[in-house]
Order: C-alpha cells, then structure tokens, then sequence
C-alpha cells in the first residue's frame, strides 16, 4: 500500500479509456492470477479487476471461487480509502475485491503468453479431468435423430403394429382367475402375523416355527403358478401375479428370519440397531397388522422393526413420476411391438440351423432389446419404486448404485438391483458365511438362488421351464472370475466395463429371448 501511495502522489491520475482498453484483453480469472504473480515491482500506472462475490478474504483462493467477473478501471484513489469500520473486512458481505495488475509488465507485447507446461484437453492425461457435459448433449442429440429416422422408416415401411393379444389373453375371462389369486395373496402375511404371535406368548420351539414359516412361504408361491399354468393365461399378467408371488415369499422369509433374529438378540441382554429418522418399536410391540402391512407394501425386500421415514408426501413430484411412467410404458411396449416381435417372428431357433444367420438376428434384436431392458429399469427401480417410497414415506430410497459403471459382473449384481442385493446379503451370503461355507461357496449358493428365482419368473409366464434363464445366470459365475481377471490384470476399468455390455445386453438377452421365443410357439402349436 505505501508502493501504491508513492506511485499515486507521484504520477496522478492517467486515461482511463487506455485502462479500460488493456484490461479487457484479460479474459479469465487464472490469466490475471499469473499476471499478478509477475507484478513485484513498483510501476507507473495500475488497472484493476474488480470481482463481485461473497467473500471473506481477498486471496487467490477466493479468486479460484468466483462465479461471475467483470472488469473495468478504477481511480487509483479509490483504492487508499481509510474509511473502513474495524472488523467490518471479517463479516461475510457482498463486496468488491480489486486486485492489483502491473499495466508496464503484464500488458505489453513482449509479455510472455505461455507461462507453464499445459496438456490438450483431449490428451490421454487430461482428459478425465476435462467436464465432458457438451459432448454428452452432443450423444443425446445424435441419439434422438439416429433413432427417430428409424422410427419414421419403420412406420412408413411396416405401418403401426400394435397387438393387443400378445399382452393380454385373447378371452378376457380367462385372466379373472389370475386376478382373484393376486387379491386372495395377503392371507399369507397374515399367516405369518399369527404364527409370530403364537411364538412371542406361547413357548413354542423354534423348529415348529420355522416349519410353519416354511409351510405358508411354500403355499405362497406354489398356489399362484398352479393358477398361471391351469388357466394357461397370456404372457403379461402371469409374468406380474408370478413376480408379486416371489417378491411376497422373499418378504415372507425376511420376517420370519428377522424376528428370529431379534428374539435372540433380546435373550442375550441386547437391544436391535435402531436406525435413524425411524420410530423407535420393540418386540413384540411390532408384531400388529400395520406393521407387516407397511412392510408388505414397502419397496423393500427386508424386514425390520421401524424404518427410516421422510416427512411428508410431495403430491405433485407424485403426478410427474407417474406421468413419466406411462410415457416410458408406452415406449417399452412401442419397442416391443414394433421392432422386437417382427423380428423375432421371422428369425429361426438359435441352436437349430444357420448360425451366421441367428448371429445377425441376435445382433439385431441387441439394440431394441437392449433400450426396452433400460426402460424397464429405469419404470421399476427409479420411477415406480420412488412412488411407491414417496406415498409410504419411506426414506431409504437407494434402490440401484451406479451399476452403468461396473468394471466387473460382480460389481454389476451388487448395485444393479439393491433390494434384492441386500436381501441376498442378508438372509442368504452371511448366514451362509456364519454356517462354515467358504466364501467362493456362499457366493455359488446365492447365484443358484438367483438363477431359480429368475428361471420361475420366466418359465412359469411361458408355461414351460426349459432352464435357459437358470443357465443364463449361472454362466455368470465364470464371467465374474473373468471380468475380475481382466480388472486384476490390467487395471483399466473401461475395458471391464466393455466386457460387461457386450455379453450382458448385447448377447446375453437377445439370445435369451429368441430361446424362449421359439419355444413358447413351438410350444403353442404343438398344444
């Protein structure tokens, strides 16, 4: 400051238009920060960035956070002003922070332009530290061209194919049977209810609980499949009443194992882990109708005392996501109609054959198959789950990780579906673990569930179990020791994450689907 008052009584004031035009040149806040680390010296003539931000103290590091610049000259004067209250510089205000530039040495021709080593922004070690928003808008837009001129070929070229029997059974009396069952389903919660209040005030041993668990979880799952298969129903409702089925058995056999578990815990002298933002409930204060109905209709598949809760319901969020699950339903069965269903009518079975020919069915069918099986998640796990979570007031909502990011299957079945990931963890990988199984063999065991509980959900809708869904999951077993072979070996994540797609969504599921495709209409005619 005394440099700048020498400077100021000694030169005076200067043109103010020279200062504004040189201070424009200066176009981002790191090029003034490098000017101002060359600008030791006393000089003749002083400009000035002036910065409006909320501040504290006027470093570099501020100038690093500024969202907003804009530059302009000041009087020199300006700048010696003693009229500052004390401690009004430590209060957080909207101020203007000037920053000193030596006009003689940052400004001249001879001024060096190129100050440090930099890399190009497309260089192999700056690009991941680059912010990629434009070309991701840049893929969005190509995306939604590429796609829409398909779209419109495939309608002046084919009209609209829309089918309503492949959906839904051709007699709609014959899908009542389907929805009687479904309504008839909560007697096995109920069941379940009683069965833990006959345990908390008799002294009933835990092995005749476990059977009747066992019975009534069993009965929930046979009953509805005997139904799907009697009535021969159409494809859509018997793939839903199976997968309410199974997703009631896995709550079913989270109940009976938790409160088991809890009962223990309270013999040793302990208390359950209560989480947070949760009702504090004890046993057997839980066992009540609203509690296993709330767990019943909760998105998830573990059971416990009290969840974590949000405060209230935001309705209009509501509308939104439900309007977006419509338009997204819509798309999935525009996909399915329009694309998937013509191809695979005119394709031949896979193992039968031409195989070059059922490679290039497969490859077409990968990229219809591959947004229909996007859309479904996305409906599911985001859409329909976060309803259903906003309506219930339920507060965990991490129902997927990142699992786009996967640079192993393993990675993928761990974050891909949570509720089910934590269930598996749960009930079935620790006590496993606990049991004496080794950890290769508690892993094995829950791809074997895996693959049965997927191999009922399709086989079951299909009315035939033909186990191609059953070996689809099991042959991910030696993907995840290849995928982790990959990641062990070459540490690259892109190329694990490469290996992911393409046998998941670019072979795995149109080779699936043409399997079961030709044999339900092998099937059909036959029968």
């Amino acid at each position: 400051m005394e440099a700048l008052k020498g400077s100021h009584q000694d030169q005076g004031n200067h043109n103010q238009e020279e200062e504004e035009s040189q201070v424009s040149e200066m176009t981002s806040v790191e090029e003034m920060e490098e000017m101002v680390s060359t600008s030791g010296e006393e000089t003749e003539e002083t400009s000035a960035m002036s910065v409006t931000s909320t501040v504290d103290v006027m470093t570099p590091a501020t100038l690093r956070r500024r969202t907003s610049a804009h530059f302009k000259s000041v009087d020199s004067r300006d700048l010696l002003r003693d009229d500052v209250v004390p401690g009004e510089e430590e209060k957080k205000v909207v101020t203007t922070t000037r920053v000193e530039v030596t006009r003689n040495r940052t400004l001249r021709a001879s001024s060096p332009a190129h100050r440090r080593n930099k890399e190009s922004p497309l260089s192999s070690d700056a690009i991941w530290r680059q912010s990629h928003a434009g070309l991701f808008n840049l893929c969005i837009v190509v995306l939604i061209a590429v796609n829409s001129r398909l779209i419109i070929e495939n309608l002046m070229k084919y009209g609209l194919l829309i089918n309503s029997g492949f959906w839904f059974s051709s007699k709609s009396a014959r899908d009542w049977p389907l929805l009687m069952c479904c309504l008839s389903l909560p007697i096995f919660p109920l069941s379940a209810l009683l069965v833990e209040k006959l345990k908390s005030q008799t002294n009933v041993s835990e092995g005749v609980i476990f059977v009747l668990h066992l019975i009534i979880s069993t009965t929930g799952i046979v009953y509805p499949a005997y139904v799907i298969h009697r009535v021969q129903s159409a494809l859509l409702p018997g793939l839903v009443l199976i997968l309410i089925a199974l997703t009631g058995w896995m709550k079913l056999l989270s109940y009976a194992h938790a409160n088991k578990d809890v009962r223990e815990i309270l013999k040793d002298g302990e208390k359950p882990d209560i989480p947070q933002h949760a009702e504090n409930v004890e046993y057997p204060d839980n066992l009540t109708i609203k509690n296993i109905a709330y767990f019943m209709l909760a998105p998830t598949l573990c059971y416990q005392l009290s969840y974590p809760r949000s405060e209230t319901v935001r309705k209009g969020w509501v509308l939104r996501q439900a309007g977006k699950l419509v338009v997204f339903l819509g798309l999935i069965g525009f996909i399915i109609e329009q694309y998937i269903n013509p191809t695979v009518s005119k394709s031949q079975h896979p193992l039968k054959g031409n195989y070059l020919y059922a490679a290039e069915r497969i490859l077409k069918l990968s990229m219809p198959v591959l947004y229909v099986w996007l859309c479904m998640f996305y409906c599911l796990f985001h859409l329909w789950l976060n309803i259903v979570a906003e309506l219930l007031r339920f507060g965990d909502r991490e129902f997927y990780k990142d699992w786009w990011n996967a640079k192993t299957v393993e990675e993928y079945w761990r974050m891909w579906n949570m509720p089910v990931h934590k269930w598996m963890v749960r009930h079935i990988y620790f006590p496993s673990i606990r049991a004496g199984l080794p950890k290769a063999a508690a892993v094995f065991l829950v791809f074997v569930i895996s693959a049965l509980f997927h191999e009922v959900a399709i086989g079951v809708p299909c009315h035939m179990l033909r186990c191609w869904a059953f070996l689809g999951i099991m042959m991910q077993v030696p993907l995840v020791y290849l995928t982790n072979l990959i990641q062990d070996r070459w540490n690259n994540s892109m190329v694990g994450n490469m290996v992911f797609w393409f046998f998941f969504c670019i072979v795995g599921q149109p080779m699936c689907l043409l399997l079961y495709y030709h044999d339900v209409v092998n099937n059909t005619s036959s029968t």
